[in-house]
């Protein structure tokens, strides 16, 4: 996956993404609402075709799988600019969502919950 979206001087990395409600080690100080990143991705007649080759010989269709992997990391950086830009540097609550728009054209939805947060004093 991409490493975090760093601009304005400001870094989330993926290490401050959970898919839990807490962050371990940190509290949450603010919520700052909710974020999203949204790509919207068609198949080319090449890839159609290339994955229907596969399909074939069966197993995994590496080249769907890297279309998949390459448009959930783009949905995945857009959802931590959007955090950014609301002054969070955590993202909490994150999932995934996917629907196909059309026949060959699909939406993917990453999206979670902006917060502040700051780690935990130390016992």
């Amino acid at each position: 996956m991409a490493p975090g979206y760093l601009g304005q001087n400001k870094t989330i990395a993926e290490v401050m993404v959970t898919t839990q409600f807490e962050l371990d080690g940190f509290r949450v100080v603010r919520t700052l609402g909710v974020v999203r990143g949204i790509v919207v991705r068609s198949r080319s007649i090449f890839g159609t075709i290339g994955a229907s080759l596969q399909t074939i010989l069966g197993g995994n269709i590496t080249l769907l799988t890297q279309l998949c992997e390459k448009t959930r990391a783009e949905a995945f950086d857009l959802m931590l600019e959007h955090a950014a830009e609301l002054g969070g540097n955590a993202v909490v609550g994150a999932r995934y969502d996917a629907t196909e728009i059309m026949q060959g054209v699909t939406e993917v939805l990453a999206y979670g919950t902006a917060v502040w947060v700051e780690p935990l004093p130390l016992a």
